[in-house]
């Protein structure tokens, strides 16, 4: 783990796309430690060996959660991005997003795919209570999209990303995002088509890697697009609930730090101050977690 030093700094973004990141205000913070990388396939695995758990997307749905859905359709399975051959309109996530049966974070694709020759590449398919669950165990918790947005920025102020002010310094590329028409064309200019090792390109200031791109990250917090209005101004801990008027009814968790799918073209909130969100119970093919710790659980010796 990196210790991310007590501090203050401007949270939030003036970028026209993010509504829901404004006011730009001040936070204030304790000290922390955060995991270096997004938890990984190899860590996760040791979690479930340990333990027997098993995840959301491993078990069958129940019925009473899904009213009307034959129930040979009711099978394990998860959200896989699956990039369609042809441009398609970018306001029907549909065109890209796939319920895939058996995908799981040992099955990140589907059936047929696996996790060789990528155990250290952050799990995916784990949906908030799969978080949670793997930090209880490690005796840590999800940071909060504070703490996460403190620890991205490295120190930088009022930055668009989290390494500077370019998005390729030198003609370097700084994290895995999209390259190429989205959602249909990824030319992999990065290097990668999806996930990435977790310490593929370089870390911030803090020593923290991954902290833009590759996956999105769990945090705490409730989501609502309102958060920033009445934000207590030391350690905000997030909304008492949810509430995203796009879905009302699907209780929502913000994510941080964007993913391989990041693009100028649809969505470009792996910049710093850009929130995501994701309905509880979902994992997807692009979203997993890394783990803090508050200085008063940590053990020596």
């Amino acid at each position: 783990m990196v210790w991310i030093p007590a501090g203050r700094f401007a949270m939030g973004s003036s970028h026209p796309a993010f509504t829901d990141a404004r006011p730009i205000h001040t936070v204030e913070l304790d000290g922390f430690w955060m995991d270096a990388t997004p938890v990984t396939n190899a860590e996760y695995s040791r979690f479930v060996m340990a333990t027997g758990y098993i995840t959301v997307a491993e078990r069958k749905p129940n019925p009473k959660d899904f009213p009307g859905v034959p129930s040979e359709k009711l099978v394990p399975g998860s959200l896989v991005f699956v990039s369609p051959h042809k441009p398609v309109p970018l306001g029907d996530i549909s065109q890209w997003w796939r319920y895939a049966p058996g995908a799981n974070w040992r099955h990140p694709e589907g059936v047929g795919s696996d996790l060789k020759g990528r155990e250290n590449h952050p799990v995916v398919q784990v949906c908030y209570e799969d978080a949670l669950a793997y930090a209880r165990w490690a005796h840590k918790r999800l940071p909060t999209e504070a703490e996460f947005e403190y620890a991205a920025r490295g120190g930088l102020k009022r930055m668009p990303y989290v390494w500077g002010a370019e998005f390729r310094p030198k003609g370097k590329f700084m994290a895995n995002t999209w390259q190429g028409g989205f959602p249909h064309t990824n030319t992999a200019a990065d290097g990668y088509t999806r996930t990435s090792p977790v310490r593929a390109f370089p870390p911030n200031r803090f020593g923290l890697y991954d902290m833009a791109g590759n996956v999105w990250e769990w945090c705490s917090d409730w989501y609502r697009p309102d958060t920033y209005r009445a934000s207590p101004k030391r350690n905000p801990q997030g909304p008492a609930e949810s509430y995203d008027p796009d879905e009302p009814d699907a209780p929502k968790r913000v994510q941080r730090g964007g993913s391989f799918l990041c693009t100028d073209e649809f969505c470009s909130r792996y910049m710093a101050g850009g929130r995501g969100r994701a309905a509880i119970d979902t994992g997807t093919s692009h979203a997993g977690f890394r783990c803090v710790l508050s200085p008063k659980r940590v053990r020596r010796g």
